[in-house]
């Protein structure tokens, strides 16, 4: 089944969850000062005041009060400290707006497994991005175009938004025994009135709540009250979804094949079931589906036919 089949997947009534953060052109490229040695940067998160928690290469070099140029001289940065993560907080000077300075200077942020830099940068970018802020994309939406969006509509699906700013964390490998010990970053998050509303109301009429993406799912079952219900909210989550969660108000989830050992594949077993997921990469790895940022998707949830089925369904 191809990624353009969903909407015989859907059904009236049914509601689709998107995250519309948007990334930012967050890889700076500069040079230290004095001496001028290569310097990089990847802002991750908006202290305020002109300061970015950041990570930073190479780490040995950029200390505490360690000063980059970038461009032409127009965007300056120094370190102020190094943070208990390993990542620093970095103060930058300018003058004019950071963002219009970001989109002259900074480059994607694209995963390492991505050797060139994308001829056409929108590739990175979900086609209903609109709020800017994430360190990478929110994945499982890459697969949408406009027009598939618009087919969705059309047979009474509704679709609505929340924001989720991706972090890098997000991608962390979990390393300590017991999954419980492992520590979540935080990322920003923002449920609006109406998407609230949208969700209760398909929820009390039988419909599915489907998400789109483990950042659309994290950020409505972090903020849902013990029956499902969502109200208006914003704020930071850790929410860490792994085998033994009850879901409140997703049903369903569109996502990406995800590396081992991440918790973004511990938040799919929760939902599927771990024997599920682990029948669903050995079929995907003898089908030679695609992994990660630009790869094959899987619809996975408890609602997806009659009898109750979490078997994902592949979707290339």
């Amino acid at each position: 089944m191809h990624f353009y089949d969903l909407p015989s997947l859907l059904r009236p009534g049914d509601c689709l969850v998107l995250n519309d953060s948007r990334v930012l052109p967050a890889r700076l490229v500069g040079r230290r000062e004095p001496g001028g040695g290569a310097a990089e940067v990847l802002l991750l998160v908006d202290r305020g005041e002109k300061v970015w928690e950041c990570l930073v290469r190479p780490g040995r070099r950029l200390k505490a009060g360690a000063r980059i140029t970038f461009g032409d001289g127009t965007l300056t940065a120094q370190v102020l400290e190094v943070c208990g993560n390993g990542n620093r907080l970095v103060r930058f000077q300018y003058e004019g707006i950071f963002l219009e300075i970001l989109e002259r200077l900074g480059r994607m942020p694209l995963p390492p497994y991505i050797k060139a830099e994308l001829s056409d940068p929108e590739r990175y970018q979900t086609v209903y991005s609109r709020e800017m802020g994430s360190a990478a994309a929110p994945t499982a939406g890459l697969h949408f175009t406009k027009e598939l969006l618009h087919q969705v509509r059309e047979i009474g699906v509704k679709v609505c938004f929340v924001t989720l700013h991706v972090g890098l964390g997000t991608f962390r490998p979990v390393k300590e025994e017991e999954i419980t010990d492992h520590e979540m970053h935080a990322e920003y998050c923002v449920i609006p009135a109406e998407t609230a509303e949208t969700v209760n109301r398909t929820r009390q009429a039988g419909g599915r709540v489907i998400c789109v993406g483990t950042t659309s799912c994290r950020t409505i079952e972090s903020w849902a009250e013990e029956d499902g219900t969502l109200r208006e909210c914003a704020g930071w989550t850790n929410i860490f979804i792994y085998p033994g969660y009850r879901f409140k108000a997703m049903d369903c989830l569109i996502t990406n094949f995800h590396l081992p050992e991440s918790t973004l594949i511990m938040l799919v077993s929760a939902l599927a079931g771990r024997e599920h997921v682990l029948d669903a990469y050995r079929e995907a790895v003898a089908q030679r589906y695609r992994f990660f940022s630009f790869g094959d998707a899987m619809f996975i949830g408890s609602r997806i036919d009659e009898p109750e089925s979490k078997k994902p369904e592949a979707l290339e």
